[in-house]
C-alpha cells in the first residue's frame, strides 16, 4: 500500500496557551498530507477543478492520542485503502518526533461536478491509485 509521508514544523501560531497544538489545526495538517498524497500520483487538484471536478470534504473524524508541542517536526502520513467511488476516503496519522501517535483520522471527500451533483472519479485519479496498488 502506498503511504505519502511529509514532515511539518510545528509553528507557534498553530499552539495554545500551553504549547500545544490546537486541535483544529490537524484537519490542515490532513489536507497537506492528502494534497500532496495526489500530487506524488501525479494529480493536482488545481487539474482537476479546471476539468470542473471539485472534492469537498464531506465527512471529518479524528481521534486524538498525545499532544503535539511546538517546535516539534511532525510526520503527516497519507494513505488510501480503496479505490474511490463518487466518494474518496483518505486515511491519515500523526506521528511526532518520537514516533508517538498524536491522532489519527479518516477525512472523506465526494467528487462533484461544477453544479456540486456527484459524480465518477476522473479515469487520471483511478489509475494512478491502481498504479499504487490501491484495489
Amino acid at each position: 500500500m502506498f503511504k505519502h509521508i511529509i514532515k511539518l514544523r510545528v509553528r507557534y501560531s498553530e499552539t495554545d496557551k500551553m504549547g500545544v497544538v490546537y486541535y483544529g489545526n490537524y484537519p490542515q495538517y490532513f489536507e497537506v498530507g492528502r494534497v500532496e498524497y495526489m500530487r506524488e500520483m501525479g494529480v493536482v487538484y488545481a487539474e482537476l477543478e479546471k476539468q470542473g471536478i471539485l472534492m469537498p470534504v464531506v465527512n471529518l473524524e479524528i481521534g486524538y492520542r498525545a499532544p503535539g508541542l511546538y517546535d516539534e517536526e511532525l510526520t503527516i502520513e497519507t494513505w488510501i485503502e480503496k479505490l474511490p467511488t463518487s466518494k474518496i476516503i483518505f486515511n491519515n496519522k500523526v506521528l511526532g518526533e518520537d514516533g508517538r501517535l498524536i491522532c489519527e483520522g479518516k477525512v472523506t471527500l465526494v467528487f462533484v461536478n461544477d453544479k456540486f451533483k456527484p459524480t465518477q472519479p476522473p479515469l487520471i485519479v483511478l489509475e494512478a491509485l491502481k498504479s499504487k496498488g490501491v484495489s
